[in-house]
């Protein structure tokens, strides 16, 4: 399956934003718009987001810090993976590990030898996925008690190309 990553306009906003979560996952990720929110109230974190397609429709939502001054434990980085979204009705069908190796790509052509991310722990959270993915904890949390992760782009996913 392949998925795109696009830029958010005004051409597709609306449909974007009707990416919606599965019941009980606002535990672990916020919706689209609280997302892009939290993006214009933090650029200090360098947001970076893109609406993530299948074809001409909108199945989900990612968001980077693009390349940032770490500055622990507020921000990690350089390359965080702070949101990913897939809609309800496109879970399960690998489109998260999609673009994760899209994600993996860019961060790689942008000179990246690690991504980052966190999660909250919880049942029904994403550890499972991410460790699927080769993501391991680093031994730390975030100010807000979610677990961090690291991926060695040496040894991340194939291209998913």
């Amino acid at each position: 399956m392949a998925v795109e990553l696009r830029e958010i306009t005004d051409d597709n906003r609306d449909a974007v934003l009707a990416v919606r979560l599965a019941p009980g996952q606002d535990r672990f990720v916020t919706s689209v718009l609280d997302s892009i929110d939290e993006a214009e109230d933090n650029q200090e974190g360098k947001p970076w987001y893109r609406a993530v397609y299948v074809g001409d429709e909108p199945v989900g939502f990612v968001m980077l810090s693009w390349d940032l001054d770490p500055c622990p434990p507020d921000m990690n980085g350089p390359w965080f993976l702070w949101k990913l979204i897939v809609d309800e009705r496109h879970q399960r069908r690998g489109i998260g590990r999609e673009v994760v190796a899209r994600v993996v790509e860019i961060v790689r052509a942008e000179g990246g030898t690690e991504l980052l991310t966190s999660h909250v722990v919880g049942e029904g959270g994403p550890a499972g996925f991410y460790a699927r993915l080769g993501f391991v904890p680093r031994g730390d949390l975030d100010p807000d008690g979610e677990v961090i992760l690291r991926l060695p782009l040496q040894d991340a996913l194939p291209d998913a190309g």
